[in-house]
């Protein structure tokens, strides 16, 4: 059976300073923004008032800086999470460029740092970055979570 997901994510496999694009991207739709902002009771006319908007200097909603925030991880989590214990929290988070309906965003990330916790994982934080399509950055944010040790039989690291 294929196993998803990569081999190379273990606490020991994160080295400071290690840079990486993730290979997915994203492309933002009205769903994603719209029910997104809705669900977490943002009324701001900014995300979901086409009308309004067409009268600001962007000229259209913007989608709501949770939404790409949330998105930047979530591309990053295939290469940065399946070994992941929890979550210790999120700094810095920057929103560089409006991001609206119809960007593609991906995702790059630096390891800051790796500092073991215990027998069976240590504490990485990594810096996050999103782009959109034409390579400005839309979102940085510095994340900290807790990963599991690579087991012993399989062997040493790959990054």
């Amino acid at each position: 059976m294929t196993r998803l997901g990569g081999d190379d994510n273990w606490f020991e496999d994160f080295r400071p300073g290690a840079r990486f694009r993730h290979t997915r991207g994203k492309t933002i739709t009205e769903l994603e923004n719209v029910l997104i902002t809705n669900l977490v009771m943002n009324t701001a006319d900014a995300h979901f008032n086409e009308q309004r908007m067409a009268e600001r200097p962007i000229g259209t909603s913007i989608v709501f800086g949770g939404v790409t925030a949330s998105l930047v991880i979530g591309l990053a989590s295939q290469d940065t999470s399946d070994n992941l214990i929890e979550d210790r929290g999120i700094e810095n988070l920057a929103l560089r460029t409006p991001v609206v309906h119809g960007d593609t965003i991906t995702a790059a990330t630096e390891v800051l740092s790796a500092e073991p916790l215990d027998d069976v994982s240590g504490l990485v934080r990594f810096h996050h970055w999103g782009l959109n399509q034409r390579g400005d950055i839309v979102a940085e944010l510095d994340r900290t979570v807790v990963v599991a040790r690579r087991p012993a039989a399989t062997g040493g690291s790959t990054r």
